[in-house]
């Protein structure tokens, strides 16, 4: 169970990374809707607790304000299918069990144990902050650091292209929750 659960975490806290296809715009301001393929290692050390570590794959559909994320192990075998929308969220997992909830992030934090912030992640993969003064740019002016709502999210790049999209993204809550996705392929949409 507790690698179910920090899969989980994981698929909650997903993120971003590589090239944009050819034909499909990368500028973050005009990508509404978008697709991604990603690796991550999370790291979970909570107080009086030993620390777990986790890693897998995940795809992720961000459409309409809609995401479904899938979760799987470094295999490919899926482990949790996560669907959300402004009304209803629902955690299908590979044992067959399913759990719904109005809110996302009391869903994860209900089965995780973790408070995740589900909502704010598809902004936080493009560098958007709530707050513009939350937010530091590099000297191309692409988003390198975002701190918000108790979390810090670190971008990288693999060039130098000012319209480039994150490569890699951490995300870190204290230091109690450590989040690394390095995506293999961005699909945006306006």
């Amino acid at each position: 169970m507790k690698l179910l659960s920090a899969a989980l975490l994981a698929g909650g806290l997903l993120a971003g990374c590589a090239s944009t296809p050819p034909g499909l715009p990368a500028l973050r301001d005009q990508v509404r809707n978008f697709t991604l393929d990603a690796r991550f290692a999370l790291r979970v050390s909570l107080p009086e607790r030993p620390a777990e570590s986790s890693g897998g794959r995940l795809a992720w559909e961000h459409k309409n304000g809609n995401d479904r994320i899938l979760v799987s192990n470094p295999l490919g075998v899926g482990l949790a299918e996560i669907e959300t929308s402004p009304t209803l969220s629902r955690l299908h997992t590979a044992d067959g069990q399913t759990r719904e909830s109005a809110d996302a992030d009391a869903l994860m934090e209900e089965i995780t144990g973790q408070p995740l912030p589900i909502r704010q992640l598809p902004d936080w993969l493009l560098g958007r902050a709530r707050h513009p003064g939350n937010l530091k740019n590099d000297g191309n002016g692409r988003p390198i650091s975002l701190a918000e709502a108790g979390w810090q999210i670190d971008y990288a790049y693999d060039d130098d292209a000012p319209d480039a999209l994150p490569s890699g993204v951490t995300l870190r809550r204290a230091s109690e929750i450590e989040l690394r996705l390095r995506i293999e392929e961005w699909k945006t949409a306006p």
